[in-house]
Formats: structure tokens, C-alpha cells, sequence
């Protein structure tokens, strides 16, 4: 059994499990000199994920740089990102996986790092078009080999499935992940009107299912739970949001995907990314429960960070986040891929600072193109 070293400096107002795991004191630096950068950052991922490390760097692990696995990045300030090159390659004999490595996401266990991801598996006797998995693969470095843990996925609910997230919580370790839309046809009245107005003759939807593992990451305890999915009612207040991408004819398919899950105040906050992933409207919202099997709650103020073209700026696309927090613990950051005109239809990262208020509202001061100082 593995023991969970979470960061040794959370402030006692905000919680977050598996964020920052290894950090310590001896590892922190501060600098007398504030930090400048503009977004978007000179990284071409999707789904970014940064890692505080107990080595005082920050690592990036994404979709993309490589056909076979991920590649990675390091840097000591947030702002100035250098290559490490590829840290996992699935191409090997023994992997279970097969092509189209995506949303990989590390945390760091006594002194070695984790990585789950998400992957097509080799084992598709009905020759599935989608036929997703997830899996863990372990290294003695955050820049890797990351070797996989077993030869099989982590687990097979008989649907495919991506965007492993994982949260610790009153010592127990839960895994968030998304079901895919493919082949997942569901009946609302968002589905009606596409067919009333002759769009599309169905809607496929992604749900976002949560299920308890073993605290070593080898063993599903329990069944999976639903926690999040698109509304069905056309008045319901979350609708118009979640359903742009069809509500404006680009795909037959409404995703709740690409969840993450932290702790606030005694509460489990989930953000989670709505609509085409390759469109304009990708965009994210959140929701709110009490325990980290729900039910989840979605906070009326969503979505909470959009593109910014309509008011003036440049920016589309933007979802798939994680959170994470300075090396201080001064300050709370979101990272999430976006598009702007000059970017054309590559995925490219941005950092903006978030914070929750006084009424527990999540805030994200995004997406921003401007000089800003971390």
C-alpha cells in the first residue's frame, strides 16, 4: 500500500488533494523579482497538466508532441518552459495500449511519479472506431521512461473512456473519468430539436463517472458512480452553455468531459469542459458536493471560463483544466488549453490566476492575452 505524501504547506482554508504531492520547504524558492509572461505559452498541448515537483521545478505533461506516448516540459518560473523530450512511449510489445495517447496527468508518491492517461486498447474484437482505456505507468523521475504498471487498463466499464482525474480524500483515492460520447446516443429535449429543425438525428453525450481504487492505483473498489452529464430540459440554466456546438450546427454530440476534482472548505469542487474539443465553444464550468461520489451540484454562475472574441478578444476554445498552486502557496492557477487566430487549429497552452470567494464562487481571471506577472 502506498503512502500519500500530500504538500506539507496547504493552508488551512484550501485543501487539495494529489496536487502538489512531494513539495516542501527545502524545495521552495522565492524570488525577489516578479515573473512576467503573456499568454498563450509557447507549448502546443492539449489538456495540460503542470506538476509542482519536490525538486523546486514545475513539469507539463499534454496531448501531443509525439505519436506514440507524451513529451514533456520543465521550468523554474512558470513563464520560460524548456523541452525534456519524450517521457512515456506506448509502442512497446508488451503495452496494452495501441494509438491515441491523450490527457496524461502525474503525481508524485514517495519519491516516485505516476502517471494516468488515456489510450485506444489493443483488445477490440468488435473493431470499435473508439475503443478507450485508461492506464498508470510509474517512473523514478518526473521527466521519465514511464514504464506502464500492468499490461491491461486500469479498468474496463464495456464503453470507452478518457480524462483520467484522481482525488485523495478522508484516505481513501477516487478516480474521476469520462465516458465517450461514441455510440452513446441520449434522448432529451436538446435531441428533439435537433431533429425538429433538421440538424441532426441524434445527440451522443459524454458522462462524467466516478468509482473508488485502491490507494496503490491497481484495483477498482465499488461500481462506477454517474456524477455529471448534460441537462435535459432546453430551460434548464446550464443548457444554452453545454449544447453550443450543436445548439450551432458543428457536431451531433454534447461532451461533459475533462474533469478535475479538488477540495475547498469541507466541499469537492469539479470543474469539467463542455462542447467540441476541436470548436470554438469549448468551454468550462463547475460544480459542488459535499462527498467525492456526489451528487454534484453545478454553480449557477457557468460557465466560468469561455472564449472572448464577442467582447474583443482573441481567444477560442479554451477547456480541459487542471489546478495548481504556486510554490508559495500564495496563489492558485488555472491551466487549460485555448486557440487564437494566430495559433489556427493548434491546441496551445495558457496559465491564468483563479480563486474561490468569500461565497465559495470559483473565479477564473481568463482567458487573458495580456502581459501578466506570476
Amino acid at each position: 500500500m502506498l503512502t500519500i505524501n500530500l504538500f506539507s504547506r496547504l493552508s488551512s482554508a484550501l485543501v487539495f488533494s494529489f496536487l502538489f504531492i512531494g513539495c516542501n520547504s527545502s524545495s521552495e524558492k522565492k524570488s525577489s523579482e516578479a515573473v512576467v509572461y503573456k499568454n498563450p505559452l509557447p507549448v502546443e498541448f492539449g489538456d495540460p497538466f503542470i506538476l509542482s515537483a519536490s525538486d523546486g521545478k514545475y513539469y507539463m505533461y499534454g496531448t501531443g508532441g509525439t505519436e506514440s506516448g507524451f513529451v514533456a516540459y520543465s521550468s523554474d518560473n512558470l513563464a520560460d518552459w524548456s523541452p525534456e523530450g519524450e517521457v512515456y512511449n506506448g509502442n512497446q510489445a508488451d503495452s496494452w495500449t495501441l494509438k491515441n495517447y491523450w490527457a496524461p496527468e502525474v503525481y508524485e508518491i514517495d519519491n516516485k511519479y505516476y502517471m494516468f492517461f488515456s489510450a485506444d486498447w489493443k483488445v477490440n474484437p468488435t473493431n470499435e472506431l473508439e475503443n478507450f482505456r485508461i492506464g498508470v505507468a510509474v517512473s523514478e523521475s518526473p521527466t521519465g521512461p514511464f514504464m506502464e504498471v500492468s499490461d491491461k487498463p486500469l479498468l474496463d466499464p464495456g464503453y470507452p473512456i478518457i480524462d483520467a482525474n484522481i482525488l485523495q480524500h478522508g484516505g481513501k483515492t477516487y478516480l474521476y473519468y469520462s465516458r465517450c460520447c461514441y455510440k452513446h446516443p441520449v434522448e432529451s429535449e436538446v435531441a428533439d430539436w435537433a431533429r425538429t429543425v433538421g440538424l441532426f438525428n441524434e445527440i451522443e453525450e459524454s458522462w462524467v463517472y466516478g468509482v473508488e481504487i485502491s490507494n496503490d492505483f491497481t484495483t477498482v473498489i465499488g461500481e462506477p458512480v454517474l456524477l455529471l452529464q448534460p441537462p435535459f430540459e432546453m430551460s434548464n440554466p446550464q443548457t444554452e452553455w453545454e449544447s453550443r456546438s450543436v445548439t450551432n450546427g458543428e457536431v451531433n454530440r454534447r461532451w461533459t468531459e475533462g474533469s478535475f476534482a479538488f477540495e475547498h472548505g469541507g466541499k469537492i469542487y469539479m470543474m469539467y469542459s463542455a462542447n467540441y474539443f476541436g470548436g470554438e465553444y469549448y468551454a468550462v464550468g463547475y460544480a459542488v458536493s459535499d462527498n467525492p461520489l456526489g451528487p454534484f451540484v453545478k454553480a449557477a454562475e457557468n460557465p466560468v471560463l469561455e472564449k472572448n472574441t464577442a467582447t474583443g478578444g482573441e481567444v477560442t476554445g479554451t477547456g480541459h483544466n487542471m489546478v495548481f498552486w504556486s510554490k508559495d502557496n500564495n496563489k492558485m492557477y488555472c491551466v487549460y488549453h485555448g486557440r487564437t487566430e494566430k495559433t489556427g487549429g493548434e491546441r496551445v497552452v495558457f496559465i491564468d490566476e483563479m480563486r474561490i470567494d468569500d461565497q465559495g464562487r470559483l473565479i477564473v481571471d481568463g482567458p487573458s492575452t495580456h502581459e501578466k506577472e506570476f
